[in-house]
């Protein structure tokens, strides 16, 4: 095994509501939906209408720019709803599903033995490519690139996030497979980052065909973007492409069984959940059953993902086509006394502003409340604290803000992505957008400069 690569910079933020590991057993949802603004830089075409039938694997919708990038139903059934936004933006495509999935077939297939254009090719066709993005601008990947490199983050440090070890219990078949067919992909590597905290599932150490690299430390070090900056950074022009672990598996079920088989397992976290727990469901599933009799009262923000990164969504919403968590926490909508200067011990604080330094290991009840609003952007020296990039994080920004692209490019923006971001907007005194700004400066690189 190799050397620990040590991350130092960063801050865990401990929440209460953090999943057992026992699966939990619950009805399969009755819709699913597919979202188009999961998916950054595609513009949406649906191939569907209401009261069509679909299998698994049938397209829903493709990408205007690139058609042969499809958004293939999780499950078989009936479009039963098509959601429209302002100005007719496509925002979700419903569907019930049926009691029994019906699959398209794409076939079987050994990745080794094909070429790298018959397994692009079935990865488009089953609605399998969406999951593979890429950095720079992190969008789903050209499919007439070549990368670099691969990269599989196989741990996550962000709050409440679901065990890897735990996850890919058993499915070692699987996840060979899905890397068989990545590597046929790449002239280059595929990197897999472990935890170096603990010793990893053996599904991923025993995986052949991959570099294994351990990272340890506070988060961010188990975001991709930071392994990719100590491993093997990008370069204008360059490009790699990241992929999650769960999704390496289901591109290795569709090679072993020729079935997009949308599996997801999830984990259901948070202060306000009864019973934090994994469930086994499916990508785009409706959150009610996992949540109903399952929940605190009061006024709740349900998010698709984890608190730092994860999308806002209704309590009878869907999970995002990129989440392998569901987080529950209260809204922060109560007045306080005196504010945030009250002494209490309570609320987090990465500062000695509060008195949760004195408690490292303790777990919070944290809510939506964000302690002042945006007011003028000035330097602290917060950002470098939480930051583990050999980046200048503000002077990024500010080239961003004032849509510098030469600037942007010469500090480092082909690196990084908004979750890298993350935390500089927890520490952000000037209460920053940091997210969307990075967000927005990498759709601008991409619209001016192409991918």
């Amino acid at each position: 095994m190799p050397n620990i690569i040590k991350i130092k910079r960063g801050v865990d933020i401990k929440l209460k509501g953090k999943a057992e590991q026992i699966y939990a057993n619950s009805d399969m949802p009755q819709t699913f939906a597919l979202k188009p603004t999961d998916f950054q830089g595609v513009r949406a075409k649906l191939s569907v209408k209401e009261g069509d039938e679909v299998k698994a694997g049938t397209p829903l919708f493709y990408s205007k720019d690139r058609d042969a990038i499809k958004f293939c139903s999780p499950v078989s059934g009936e479009v039963v709803e098509i959601v429209r936004g302002a100005k007719r933006k496509l925002m979700e495509v419903k569907v019930l599903a049926d009691k029994e999935t019906a699959y398209e077939d794409f076939g079987a297939a050994d990745p080794k033995s094909i070429d790298r254009e018959t397994i692009r090719e079935k990865l488009l066709a089953s609605g399998c490519w969406p999951f593979i993005k890429q950095r720079p601008y992190d969008v789903v990947a050209n499919p007439e690139r070549v990368p670099k490199a691969i990269f599989v983050s196989c741990f996550d440090t962000a709050p409440l996030a679901a065990d890897a070890d735990f996850v890919v219990h058993g499915l070692d078949e699987e996840f060979q497979s899905g890397i068989d067919a990545l590597a046929g992909l790449t002239d280059g590597k595929i990197h897999l980052s472990v935890d170096g905290r603990t010793n990893p599932s053996s599904v991923f150490t025993n995986c052949k065909g991959v570099s294994i690299h351990r990272f340890s430390g506070p988060h961010p070090a188990g975001n991709v973007g930071v392994h990719i900056h100590h491993i093997d950074p990008i370069n204008k022009g360059e490009a790699v492409w990241t992929i999650h672990y769960q999704d390496v598996i289901t591109i290795g079920r569709l090679f072993l069984e020729g079935k997009f088989r949308a599996e997801r397992n999830i984990a259901v976290t948070g202060s306000e959940i009864l019973k934090p727990r994994y469930y086994k469901t499916l990508i785009g599933a409706n959150i009610k059953n996992f949540v109903e009799g399952n929940i605190t009262d009061g006024n709740l923000r349900y998010i698709s993902g984890n608190v730092l990164t994860g999308t806002q969504i209704k309590p009878d919403g869907y999970l995002g086509f990129y989440s392998h968590q569901l987080t529950v926490i209260p809204e922060g909508d109560e007045e306080r006394f005196f504010g945030w200067i009250t002494p209490n011990f309570d609320n987090f604080s990465i500062s000695r502003t509060l008195f949760s330094w004195l408690l490292p290991h303790r777990a919070y009840r944290l809510d939506t409340n964000m302690n002042g609003e945006e007011r003028a952007y000035v330097v602290t020296g917060e950002y470098e604290k939480v930051f583990p990039f050999d980046i200048y994080p503000v002077q990024l920004i500010k080239s961003i803000m004032v849509n510098d692209i030469e600037a942007m490019e010469n500090l480092g923006i082909y690196e990084v992505a908004e979750e890298d971001f993350a935390l500089c907007e927890v520490v952000c005194t000037s209460k920053i957008p940091v997210q969307q700004t990075v967000r927005e400066g990498l759709d601008l690189m991409l619209k001016e400069l192409g991918d």
